[in-house]
């Protein structure tokens, strides 16, 4: 069965052209061109996951998030925004969103992270020798479990969840309880060493694991 997608976007050009990208890939997809009729939507049908834009009418992207994840909706949630400043990508994800994408972006990104938050098996994320539960936030290495302090933890489940893209630093400086370039190279760093993993930084965007 074709997972069912919400689609809010105000942009007729981008949304008809994303519609049919996504469809062509087995996707559904429903379109609400405010954030008004995106929540109306919600009420009536059951969606894998939810694209969000911010600058919408009526009712923003943040807040009609903001109101379903207070109404208990956790359905998987990945903003598309124009806005690229550390306040609107922090108030995206306080909202509660799972994933941020600044425009503009290649559709083949969108649909690569799409994949990732609806794959069937999301009870685990494999990575080379390392597997996550999603539901119990456990961290096995080589079948052994690995014990990673709560930020390393949170960087780290930022940095399997949009494997193989990176993640820029905003998004992960989002995870740090004092957000500096110096705190994040310094986390990224033990978390490499922890994991022995291979974290690369990538130059003007963020980091990603290969």
């Amino acid at each position: 069965m074709n997972k069912k997608l919400l689609l809010l976007e105000d942009d007729p050009a981008l949304s008809k052209s994303l519609i049919k990208y996504l469809r062509i890939n087995d996707f559904e997809v429903d379109w609400a061109k405010d954030g008004d009729e995106a929540i109306n939507l919600t009420y009536t049908k059951d969606y894998d996951l939810y694209i969000f834009d911010i600058n919408v009418p009526r009712i923003n992207g943040i807040d009609a998030l903001t109101e379903l994840r207070e109404a208990q909706d956790f359905t998987p949630t990945i903003i598309i925004s124009a806005l690229t400043d550390v306040s609107s990508v922090t108030k995206g994800f306080i909202a509660g969103a799972d994933d941020y994408i600044k425009k503009p972006f290649d559709p083949e990104e969108l649909l690569i992270r799409i994949k990732a938050k609806t794959k069937e098996a999301r009870e685990y994320i494999t990575i080379n020798d390392i597997k996550i539960d999603i539901k119990t936030d456990e961290i096995f290495q080589n079948d052994k479990p690995v014990f990673l302090s709560e930020v390393q933890k949170k960087l780290f489940f930022s940095l399997a969840t949009n494997y193989p893209n990176p993640v820029t630093k905003d998004e992960l400086m989002y995870h740090l309880e004092k957000p500096t370039d110096l705190a994040l190279r310094v986390n990224i760093s033990k978390l490499k060493k922890r994991l022995n993993a291979d974290i690369k930084n990538v130059r003007g965007v963020g980091y990603k694991i290969i």
